[in-house]
């Protein structure tokens, strides 16, 4: 037994060794952990991570044994990496820490009572685990892909595993302690007693040779000044969706994370983590009582944060340079619109609004108070008009998204749960699907089947963007920052047009004034439109993609990649735009009162919508100022799902939009004869009309000779 353990650790300091010496070699690859020894000599850094592709290169044997008995080659490893590191300290250590201190006071004590003489080598005194100061990890091999937490079966017990999963709870790091320090109050020696396990029985009797010469008996104090502590942090993961078969439920596991590994991931992240399968070790009577079934954990090595879907790409943003030369692209805004959902026909104006909600706008904290930036979107409408499949790609493609229903989701679900910690035995909290959600996005479909109750947990996360709790004695407020995308069916089937919003949905006025956009989606018969579509579902059936269309679409990965770059920029409202932001929402509250048809209640909130549009369409544009189209298209689509809540066919036959167009020409008159080309056009565009409509409208009423068009088309001239 002592030949293999001899064998495997000259194996292990010979691996270290040819992959640690400066220089080339083979004359192509470098000496990737000789920098990484020196760091962690002068206690510059903390973790060495081995790689398993770099051991099965060295020895294949070596690897699979590893991968096979990992905590045990983690010993050997440790020991071997222990007795090569005072070869790479080039000068003292600077870093000294109070364990450091109060060993050498032990020296010091210890040559002043027995004489330089009797003194021991400190690794032959004291225990290993007591003088590293550093943590060696494996990652695993490159062509190994994670598994799912029910293929994690008793046969990997002790074996290097990946797996993937959904963190649902983080506890907060704490210490834990690696080696205990006990001093005997008879004979005053120290006992060092090392902890493996999650639990451990302290020692009680004196275990030195004085003790038990003159069998006193000594008792044991714990000396937590000469004790080794570890940040320790607990971990809970659930099987994504995708991996749960049909009929069962998600299965959860336990992870153990330890120093460097701690703090890497948060509830809701979706990520691949690489550790030891191993059982809970228990004593006393808790063994007693467990008989022979024991509880599993996962001893984590590496934590890699990814996102579902998509051959699990992880994120990573664009250069600024990709960045500019795609935003200048011809079209590239409508491009990226229709890159959502491609294989769903039409919506052009809703997919713009949802990249807009992927996007977000800018938060801005004044004096104390916030302004959220994030969006909230609510799509009503018909059944079968694919409001689902929109929020299901929405939970594809955000980074960070939790898909819920209505009917399927209560109060607690929604905003945290008060568990017991099986470990420490408090009462923590554990996050919904809101909390899960936090700088994401949160899609809750048939939102108009929620209990009341349960509805007004939303109210104040969807404009205060927190969550407050007052249970079992905990109070405290949960950060939401969240965007809440919603879909919604009318209560009698279809949506009636003859009924307000509030009759048709039936939501509160309060919860429907939160949301940024409301977009009805009616399923009109409509031959033309009809034969496209029955055209276009039937392509998408035969050859399992969208049909080819003018603007190809973009790549999934890439526009992911470009999102996530895009909300790293910060737009600001030049003081240029701010007379004519006012002048927007004064004329928008105008048309309120004058509408009798209106069906939403125009508020400031309208105003801080448009805000957070047009900033949200210069993120996209990677611009760092705010521009006037991008208010224009900011209003526009206001416009537009204000339009889609109207009846309108009864507004067609009494309004045409050549006499729509006139009647804004008319108010930018204000009292002179003289309104500028340009300004008429983008005020007729926001307000959701073409060029081609508002060519129409000059042309018709000069030819009624109600004004006149200068042959530079910049200035109309009304006819006194």
């Amino acid at each position: 037994m002592a030949d293999v353990y001899g064998d495997a650790l000259e194996k292990s300091k010979r691996f270290l060794s040819e992959f640690s010496v400066p220089g080339p070699r083979k004359g192509t690859k470098l000496h990737k952990y000789g920098t990484q020894l020196v760091a962690l000599a002068h206690r510059e850094q903390v973790s060495l991570r081995l790689s398993m592709d770099d051991i099965a290169e060295f020895d294949e044997d070596l690897s699979r044994e590893i991968m096979g008995n990992t905590v045990r080659y983690q010993k050997l490893l440790s020991e071997a990496v222990s007795d090569i590191l005072p070869d790479y300290q080039q000068h003292e250590v600077q870093n000294k820490d109070s364990l450091d201190v109060y060993i050498q006071h032990r020296l010091l004590l210890e040559a002043r009572n027995r004489g330089s003489d009797e003194i021991r080598d400190p690794k032959n005194q004291y225990p290993p685990e007591l003088l590293r100061r550093f943590e060696l990890n494996f990652t695993p091999p490159s062509a190994q892909k994670p598994l799912s937490i029910r293929q994690i079966t008793a046969d990997r017990i002790g074996t290097l595993v990946t797996i993937r999963g959904t963190v649902t709870r983080a506890t907060e790091v704490k210490p834990a302690m690696t080696v205990a320090t006990y001093t005997c109050d008879q004979c005053g020696s120290e006992t060092y007693q090392p902890i493996t396990g999650i639990q451990f029985t302290p020692i009680d009797m004196c275990p030195s040779k004085d003790c038990q010469t003159n069998k006193s008996n000594g008792r044991l104090y714990l000396q937590a000044r000469g004790s080794k502590f570890v940040k320790f942090q607990d971990v809970k993961i659930q099987e994504d969706s995708d991996q749960v078969p049909v009929g069962d439920t998600p299965r959860s596991m336990t992870l153990l994370c330890s120093g460097e590994n701690t703090r890497l991931c948060q509830p809701g992240d979706h990520i691949n983590v690489t550790g030891v399968f191993l059982p809970v070790q228990r004593s006393g009577l808790k063994a007693m009582m467990g008989g022979l079934m024991s509880d599993t954990f996962l001893q984590v090595h590496k934590i890699e944060r990814v996102k579902k879907g998509f051959e699990e790409s992880t994120l990573e943003c664009l250069a600024e340079e990709e960045c500019r030369t795609l935003a200048q692209e011809p079209l590239f805004y409508d491009k990226l619109a229709a890159s959502l959902a491609p294989e769903i026909y039409g919506h052009d104006d809703v997919k713009k609004a949802l990249l807009l909600l992927l996007v977000g706008g800018v938060d801005r904290n004044t004096q104390g108070m916030k302004i959220r930036g994030s969006l909230n979107i609510c799509l009503m409408g018909d059944p079968g008009v694919a409001k689902s499949q929109l929020l299901s790609y929405i939970d594809r493609i955000a980074p960070r998204c939790q898909y819920t229903t209505g009917r399927g989701s209560t109060g607690v679900g929604l905003t945290a749960a008060v568990m017991k910690d099986p470990i420490t035995g408090e009462m923590i909290l554990e996050g919904g699907a809101l909390v899960l959600a936090d700088k994401g996005i949160c899609c809750i479909d048939e939102f108009d089947k929620m209990n009341e109750s349960d509805r007004t947990a939303i109210h104040e996360v969807m404009e205060q963007q927190t969550i407050s709790i007052a249970k079992a004695g905990i109070l405290t407020t949960l950060n939401a920052r969240v965007s809440i995308l919603a879909a919604a069916n009318p209560a009698y089937g279809r949506y009636n047009v003859k009924k307000s919003v509030e009759q048709n949905i039936q939501l509160p006025a309060a919860l429907l004034s939160r949301f940024d956009l409301l977009w009805l989606i009616r399923d009109k018969p409509d031959a033309n439109a009809d034969l496209r579509l029955a055209q276009h579902i039937t392509y998408v059936h035969q050859h399992n993609t969208h049909p080819p269309r003018e603007v190809e679409p973009l790549d999934p990965d890439l526009m992911k990649r470009y999102i996530a770059t895009c909300k790293l920029k910060d737009p600001i409202i030049p003081e240029s735009l701010t007379e004519y932001i006012v002048y927007t929402y004064v004329e928008l509250r105008k048309e309120a009162r004058e509408d009798p048809r209106n069906a939403t209640f125009t508020s400031a909130r309208n105003l801080l919508a448009v805000l957070r549009l047009s900033t949200a369409l210069a993120r996209l544009r990677f611009a760092d100022v705010v521009e006037r189209e991008d208010i224009d298209e900011a209003n526009r689509l206001m416009e537009m799902s204000k339009f889609s809540l109207v009846d309108d066919e009864t507004t067609a036959r009494r309004t045409r939009p050549v006499d729509l167009i006139y009647s804004i020409i008319r108010d930018l008159q204000k009292g002179g004869t003289v309104v500028k080309y340009d300004d008429a056009r983008q005020r007729c565009i926001a307000k959701g009309f073409n060029q081609e409509q508002y060519d129409e409208c000059i042309d018709e009423y000069e030819r009624l000779n109600i004004w006149h068009l200068n042959a530079a088309r910049t200035r109309i001239t009304f006819i006194q």
